[in-house]
C-alpha cells in the first residue's frame, strides 16, 4: 500500500499487459476489491485506490446530497482527479494506459461510469456492478471501441431498474459496446455477477 500519486492505494505488478482499476464502495477501501481481482482476471496487474471523500468516516470516491443524489460539481472534480491518478499510475508503474479495465461496486462502478462519460479516454473497458446515471455530460463523449459490462440486481432497493437501463442506454448512444446482465440479487455482489463478468472479460 501506499500514498504516492495523490490517493492511498494498492499496487500489485503481475506478468501481464492488462491492468485492473478497482473501485470500492462506500465504507470500502483500496484493500476490498483486491480478492475479486484473483476472479476476474488473476495476470491482470491490479490498481486499487481509496475514495478521498469521508462520508460519516466511511470512504467514497465523490460527495452525495443524499441517498441516490449526487453532488455534481464535487463528481467532475474528483472524476478528473481519478484521471490524473490513473495517468500518472501509469507514467510511475509502467502498465500500459490503453489496457485499463475499471471493476468498481456501487460508488465505485459510478464514479467509473463518470470516467467513461468525462474523461473517456482512460477506460477500455469496464465492468460496473450496481451502478446508476452518474450525471448527464455537457459534451457527449466518443466511446467508439469501449466496451462496458454492467451488473445489476432486481431486487435492488438503492438503483431503480429503470437507472440502470438508462445507464445502458446512454453508453450505447455514445458508441460503447455494452451488455447488461440482471441477477435475482439486491444491492450486493454475489457468485453470478462475478462469474457473468469474468465470462464476458474472457
Amino acid at each position: 500500500m501506499t500514498s504516492v500519486l495523490g490517493f492511498t492505494h494498492v499496487w500489485e505488478q503481475r506478468d501481464s499487459p492488462r491492468t485492473l482499476l478497482l473501485l470500492h464502495g462506500t465504507g470500502g477501501d483500496e484493500h476490498d476489491l483486491v480478492p475479486l481481482a484473483a476472479m476476474l482476471d488473476p495476470d491482470a496487474n491490479i490498481l486499487s485506490p481509496r475514495g478521498q471523500v469521508l462520508e460519516n468516516g466511511a470512504p467514497r470516491f465523490f460527495r452525495r446530497l443524499a441517498e441516490g443524489i449526487f453532488d455534481e460539481a464535487d463528481l467532475r472534480v474528483r472524476t478528473a482527479g481519478l484521471a490524473d491518478f490513473v495517468t500518472a499510475a501509469a507514467a510511475e508503474y509502467g502498465f500500459d494506459p490503453l489496457q485499463v479495465t475499471a471493476a468498481g461496486f456501487s460508488n465505485g462502478a459510478n464514479i467509473a461510469a463518470a470516467l467513461l462519460l468525462l474523461n473517456p479516454r482512460i477506460l477500455r473497458r469496464a465492468v460496473l456492478f450496481r451502478a446508476m446515471v452518474p450525471l448527464t455530460p455537457e459534451t457527449p463523449p466518443r466511446l467508439d471501441g469501449t466496451k462496458v459490462f454492467l451488473s445489476a440486481g432486481r431486487a435492488d432497493p438503492l438503483v431503480q431498474p429503470e437507472n440502470t437501463e438508462r445507464l445502458a442506454t446512454m453508453l450505447t448512444q455514445y458508441g460503447a459496446d455494452v451488455e447488461l446482465q440482471w441477477s435475482p440479487l439486491g444491492h450486493t455482489l454475489g457468485k453470478q455477477d462475478v462469474a457473468a463478468a469474468k465470462a464476458w472479460l474472457a
